[in-house]
């Protein structure tokens, strides 16, 4: 499996931008698709966005479509999650995930981050 160490996160006001990094180590980065989902106090886990291997293909949920931008760099081994026009509601504790498949399911996802924080004020 691939680990993951995501960074980037923090107290923002709304209508603010924070960029996520989450950066692999252990196995052949390009060999995964990436997603990024987020939990809430309270609220199960839901996706946010997803990239395939290759980078060309994303799709995004609709509550951050046009907001947020999801992109990889492999060569640096590296996904990206750049969240800009902040509301209050992108509060949670956001997670990168790895496999096979660039999918909205957490399920298929094999390999998981620890999280990084991300609050945002009114």
């Amino acid at each position: 499996q691939v680990q993951l160490v995501e960074s980037g996160g923090g107290l923002m006001q709304a209508g603010g931008s924070l960029r996520l990094s989450c950066a692999a180590s252990g196995r052949t980065f390009s060999n995964y698709a990436m997603g990024w989902f987020r939990q809430a106090p309270g609220k199960e886990r839901e996706f946010v966005a997803t990239i395939n291997r290759s980078g060309f293909n994303t799709v995004y949920a609709d509550s951050v479509k046009g907001r947020f931008t999801i992109s990889r760099d492999n060569a640096k081994n590296t996904v990206y999650l750049q969240m800009n026009s902040l509301k209050p509601e992108d509060t949670a504790v956001y997670y990168c995930a790895a496999g096979m498949l660039a999918t909205m399911i957490p399920e298929t996802y094999s390999s998981w981050g620890q999280g990084t924080q991300v609050t945002v004020s009114s």
